[in-house]
């Protein structure tokens, strides 16, 4: 089985805290859990207080980057991204473990415990 997971980043080494404001998504492609590749995508930032500019909202764009993956591992995330990722689709796992390997490790081994307690209500 071919999958996605997206995380967010600012370095392609650990999990962003904050979903809205990481500049990177590294997207990990797995095959029957055993890892084939790993792309660094730039991602729309999501600056809080900002008036919206016309158009997609930051957050439908976020996540329309991420169409492809069927997962997406999360420090963090605010309410309104979150329930748009759920709706596109995605598994949202959102954890406080920081290095991305250990997490992907732990996802595929069934051991990354999702904490919802980190979806931030605006």
């Amino acid at each position: 089985m071919k999958q996605k997971i997206a995380v967010p980043t600012d370095d392609g080494i650990t999990i962003s805290k904050h979903f809205g404001q990481a500049a990177y998504f590294k997207v990990i492609d797995l095959e029957d859990g055993q890892f084939r590749s790993a792309e660094i995508r730039k991602k729309v930032i999501h600056h809080h207080g900002n008036p919206e500019s016309e158009g997609m909202h930051p957050g439908h764009q976020m996540v329309e980057s991420i169409a492809d993956c069927q997962v997406l591992i999360s420090g963090g995330m605010g309410s309104p991204v979150y329930e748009r990722a759920i709706q596109s689709g995605l598994s949202v796992v959102l954890t406080r473990q920081q290095d991305i390997d250990l997490a992907i490790q732990e996802y595929v081994s069934g051991k990354l415990k999702n904490e919802p307690d980190l979806v931030h209500v605006h």
